[in-house]
């Protein structure tokens, strides 16, 4: 399913989220229906035992120590948590940003809400960059995967301004920025994105973005 509003990326999310879930369900299903199926079998195991042997009486107690079984391993709750947490926050290649942009000399990004001076002072470097990652060289995969993570860092470090270089895209099949227009529809999915704008020549111009992150409680403590 190909988004083209923010409407259609819930919906999108929520398709993941659900899926997610079935999955983690189908699994539960599929591990309980094996220890079914094995204790079934330890069962008739120890039924045809007792069978062969006949009647059985316990051995008076000489003070040996009786080993207790081990308890079963936990089983991994917080771990399918995280992952249904990942697949909630997955970011879709399918999602149309630019719907979204505002066309003028540069394609910027401020969210409903967002005032337009917002993107002027962005644009103008009133905002001091607090961090920054550069994503050359990177596959489609790995660029998805460290952008999320370092937006979200980020965020929970209470970093307001901070820079993603993605390239000119001079050194791709055909000289087409690809990655470029990647960057721009993550961002855009991100929630803890507020706006963004292209970077001015001293800051990378088209090949980076600089990015206003939303306030976090840790940047107001």
């Amino acid at each position: 399913m190909k988004a083209h509003s923010l409407s259609d990326l819930k919906r999108l999310k929520k398709a993941l989220s659900e899926r997610a879930a079935r999955e983690t369900a189908e699994r539960l299903a599929q591990e309980a229906a094996r220890r079914e199926a094995h204790e079934r079998l330890h069962r008739g195991d120890r039924l045809m035992f007792e069978r062969a042997v006949g009647r059985v009486h316990r051995l008076p107690d000489h003070g040996r120590h009786v080993a207790t079984p081990s308890s079963p391993l936990p089983h991994p709750v917080q771990r399918q948590l995280d992952e249904e947490a990942v697949m909630r926050e997955a970011l879709s290649d399918e999602f149309d940003a630019e719907t979204l942009l505002h066309t003028d000399e540069h394609l910027s990004f401020r969210r409903p809400g967002v005032g337009p001076e917002v993107v002027r002072k962005l644009r103008k470097g009133d905002w001091s960059i607090q961090a920054q990652i550069d994503l050359h060289g990177h596959r489609t995969d790995e660029a998805r995967e460290s952008l999320g993570q370092f937006i979200r860092e980020a965020w929970r470090h209470g970093l307001r301004c901070v820079r993603v270089v993605h390239g000119k895209g001079l050194g791709s099949p055909g000289k087409t920025p690809v990655l470029k227009g990647k960057v721009h529809s993550w961002l855009v999915q991100k929630s803890e994105v507020m706006a963004f704008v292209q970077a001015r020549p001293a800051e990378g111009g088209a090949g980076a973005l600089v990015v206003l992150l939303r306030p976090s409680a840790r940047g107001h403590s």
